[in-house]
């Protein structure tokens, strides 16, 4: 069975905001970016977005590009010879200018943030290309590189995977641990009815181990309930960090995690959306996606967990304070996240 039958409706989700970015090395080089790009469109249903497309008009190229590098969910580097030497600084100056530009935001992103960005931006070697021509700080043999030998819907399998975080073999549920066959009572003894946790509040029973800019603890209304003692992600003229996280150390002490995410009512953006993702001990779990009054309760087993993290962000934030200035000087929207952590509680 192929990809394209496996794909429920249940698990297609929100289609990602792609940007391509690559170097016009050849006009047959173009034509393939450009083949890929619009199945990638057409049949897979991604939000993809090339600058083939929007040669329509008179337009200043670097702000066109970097709004996309900002909006885009995902980042796919296509791998050809002239832009691994454009990205790695060995073309002229005046030699693929655009490819320059692009993967020298890129380099920045992954210099700010690894972790994330590693997530989001994609090495793509497209059929008949090697992964030698793959830019140095995109690692592309000791990170995951995207190999499409044929562009069908079994070939592009990998980017969807990557797109979902729905792999063809999720991480099966972990059993009661049995001990040893030799060992008296190695197996627990069952509690008798149902076990109560006693609820604590995160706010007020832990102290933020880490916590970035825009974050506050105060109250918030979701979908017209009050949660007083809330995480609340707002920036004012720009975000310090559009994916401004707060971290606790549990201490491995906690049976449960659980919050009600979502958008403020009070949002100036009525038409934002949200994601929120929480980490245990770095291992992230699926994101979630808000929209203005549906907010979403999330509950997690953190048993043995030291380390909690949660971030919360707008994907199409504007993240650079000069960007933010640009884009409020011509009039253009530098969409700011208006989200929550709804109460967020501890079950002992």
């Amino acid at each position: 069975m192929g990809v394209g039958e496996q794909l429920s409706s249940e698990s297609r989700g929100e289609p990602p905001r792609v940007f391509v970015t690559y170097s016009h090395d050849t006009k047959e080089h173009k034509e393939l970016v450009r083949k890929f790009a619009t199945f990638l469109r057409e049949d897979a249903g991604v939000d993809v977005h090339l600058d083939l497309w929007y040669d329509t008009e008179r337009r200043d190229w670097s702000i066109w590009a970097i709004d996309q590098l900002t909006r885009a969910d995902f980042i796919l580097v296509i791998a050809s010879p002239e832009y691994k030497r454009r990205a790695e600084g060995i073309a002229a100056p005046d030699e693929g200018r655009g490819a320059q530009f692009e993967s020298a935001i890129l380099r920045n992103e992954l210099t700010r943030n690894l972790f994330e960005q590693t997530k989001r931006i994609l090495p793509v070697v497209l059929p008949g290309r090697s992964i030698d021509e793959i830019p140095v700080f995109l690692t592309g043999y000791s990170a995951t590189r995207y190999v499409i030998s044929k562009i069908s819907l079994d070939g592009i399998a990998d980017l969807l995977v990557a797109f979902t975080g729905e792999g063809e073999h999720p991480l099966p549920s972990r059993g009661e641990w049995i001990g040893s066959p030799y060992a008296e009572n190695s197996r627990a003894t069952p509690v008798a009815g149902p076990v109560r946790r006693r609820a604590r509040l995160l706010t007020t029973v832990l102290d933020p181990s880490n916590i970035g800019p825009d974050l506050i603890f105060a109250g918030a209304d979701l979908d017209a309930e009050h949660y007083g003692n809330s995480i609340v992600h707002r920036c004012n003229a720009f975000c310090g960090d559009p994916r401004s996280a707060v971290e606790y150390t549990l201490g491995r002490r906690y049976h449960e995690f659980e919050a009600v995410v979502g958008i403020l009512d009070n949002a100036k953006d009525a038409n934002q959306i949200g994601y929120f993702q929480v980490f245990l001990d770095n291992a992230p779990q699926r994101q979630v996606r808000v929209t203005l009054g549906e907010p979403i309760r999330i509950h997690y087993n953190v048993e043995r967990v030291l380390r909690l993290r949660l971030v919360a962000y707008r994907p199409d934030t504007v993240d650079n304070p000069i960007l933010a200035g640009m884009a409020t000087a011509v009039g253009r929207p530098i969409r700011l996240p208006e989200l929550a952590w709804g109460d967020p509680t501890l079950f002992e």
